[in-house]
């Protein structure tokens, strides 16, 4: 085995064996389920509506009605869970007084980094896979348009290994794990606002530049079905400087 999928490995198995991953796995699924649940719902009261209305079968879209939405609303758990995440993936080896011998491991810290970002994203990824089952099941009983249901998907999944990428960076910085999760969490949230300072300055050069740093317009266009090279440059480039700098971090680190 390769020291990258050695440790891998050796993360997953840290993942699986604390309580962490459940707990943050059931909370994520039982929000989506019930937020699914709740917009499903939503949309059979608006064919109800227009049965009465217009007195024959209601043509709804559940595209708009159901999955936007659903995406709309799981960056806001993805924002609160995916921190607690990755927590733990630097800060636990400097409490545990692990770290040295990590770095003095036969893998170089490319490969460290690499091991721990992969980790904890094949995590993210089993929990999104998981909720594929809700579109898979409405699709016996309802027709919908599957291009931006797939969309959607593939904007959830780099939003959130952006989101990953600065849990990992926020980890690399302290070895308090409760730190980590509020650092983390901070930084998200300032990249969040960035869409409403970029919407006060109006349709200028500065407001411009200053929306396209923030993660929501780019998200929202692959929900909504459009998918722009700018978004796919905006997310890759956003996990290259993150990891890049994670790397940084943990080099000056090794030398302290």
């Amino acid at each position: 085995m390769t020291p990258v999928g050695a440790l891998i490995a050796k993360e997953l198995r840290g993942y699986f064996v604390s309580p962490v991953v459940y707990v943050v796995g059931a909370v994520f699924l039982l929000i989506f389920g019930l937020l699914s649940y709740l917009y499903i719902v939503f949309a059979g009261a608006q064919a109800i509506q227009l049965m009465q209305l217009q007195g024959g079968v209601a043509q709804l879209n559940l595209n708009d009605l159901v999955f936007r939405n659903l995406f709309a609303s799981v960056r806001f758990v993805l924002l609160i869970i995916l921190p607690i995440l990755t927590m733990r993936l630097f800060a636990e080896e400097r409490k545990l007084r692990t770290f040295e011998f990590l770095m003095t491991s036969p893998a170089g810290i490319n490969e460290i980094v690499a091991a721990k970002f992969v980790s904890v994203l094949l995590v993210f990824l089993g929990l999104v896979g998981l909720t594929g089952l809700m579109p898979a099941v409405l699709m016996l009983f309802s027709d919908f348009d599957w291009y931006p249901v797939l969309t959607g998907y593939l904007g959830l999944i780099l939003l959130g290994a952006l989101f990953l990428a600065v849990g990992l960076l926020a980890s690399a910085l302290t070895e308090n794990q409760i730190v980590a999760a509020f650092l983390s969490f901070g930084i998200l949230l300032v990249v969040w606002l960035l869409s409403g300072v970029g919407s006060l300055l109006g349709d200028t050069l500065p407001g411009q530049i200053v929306s396209y740093l923030s993660f929501m317009e780019h998200y929202d266009r692959l929900v909504r079905g459009l998918i722009d090279t700018k978004d796919l440059v905006y997310f890759f480039s956003g996990l290259a400087l993150l990891l890049f700098l994670t790397h940084r971090i943990v080099e000056t680190a090794r030398w302290k």
